[in-house]
């Protein structure tokens, strides 16, 4: 029983996104990514 009312507030914070913030987030999770891409490369590097 609790998962599932877990799972019912999990789904319902997700809707409470709105789609601008849905695409910020995916921007900044691509950010971070380069970053650690590039972090990685010059350590490698180094």
């Amino acid at each position: 029983m609790t998962i599932n009312i877990l799972f019912v507030s999990i789904t319902i914070k997700q809707r409470e996104i709105s789609l601008e913030e849905e695409l910020h987030n995916q921007q900044v999770e691509k950010l971070y990514e380069q970053n650690q891409m590039r972090i990685s490369t010059f350590m490698g590097n180094h």
